[in-house]
């Protein structure tokens, strides 16, 4: 299988369980649920995407014939003079389970790798990773509904997307995270709220963005 990668970058987790730690991430191209397009965004099954992962031109992107090659680029930029710290690499993009399988992540786990994937939930995941992150989108049928953690963009207005309807599932961490909008801060106070009221979530902040890093 060959992959197509938007961006392949080294930087700190900015958000869920994992914040601050550092990271290779793996951008994949697509998705299921926008083509990217800004067109199409009123269309899209989610609609407030603020990624870019159309094509291959970002830093460290590309088209990939195998998961040896893939493997190495993501090798490259974890620092070498590391003795204490697991190499980790975060599949993200886009919907990273459109191209993420067996091979790619045993070539991570071959280099060190503890390997980590970001998904809409909407797709099976291959076998073998070490950290599964489920952010469900409200019109989009969720069929993983297991994982480490389960971070729900908030607020989604939909009846689909409430936070009660997810506490059940078998995830270890359950967080909400605020829409990054125009409305942003009032997000946050509505997501503060929320985990006051029901401390079974807790609050993910995207400090990257406050932090200016990728």
């Amino acid at each position: 299988m060959s992959y197509n990668v938007k961006e392949i970058f080294y930087t700190l987790q900015g958000e869920g369980a994992w914040t601050g730690r550092p990271a290779v991430f793996c951008r994949f191209a697509g998705c299921n649920l926008w083509s990217g397009r800004e067109a199409d965004r009123a269309i899209a099954v989610c609609r407030f995407c603020d990624t870019d992962f159309v094509g291959v031109d970002g830093p460290g992107g590309g088209k990939f014939t195998t998961p040896e090659m893939l493997a190495s680029a993501v090798t490259a930029c974890w620092p070498t003079d590391v003795t204490r710290a697991r190499p980790y690499v975060v599949c993200t993009g886009g919907e990273p389970l459109l191209q993420l399988d067996r091979s790619l992540i045993a070539e991570f786990h071959q280099r060190g790798f503890e390997v980590a994937v970001e998904t809409n939930g909407t797709l099976p995941p291959p076998p073998d990773l070490d950290w599964i992150c489920v952010s469900p989108k409200a019109a989009a049928l969720l069929r993983l509904t297991w994982g480490d953690e389960l971070k729900l963009v908030y607020p989604q207005h939909e009846p689909e997307a409430q936070p009660e309807r997810f506490i059940h599932l078998a995830f270890r961490h359950f967080f909400l995270q605020p829409l990054d909008s125009p409305e942003r801060e009032s997000h946050l106070q509505a997501a503060l709220a929320y985990c006051l009221a029901h401390p079974q979530w807790r609050l993910s902040l995207q400090t990257h963005k406050q932090l200016g890093i990728a």
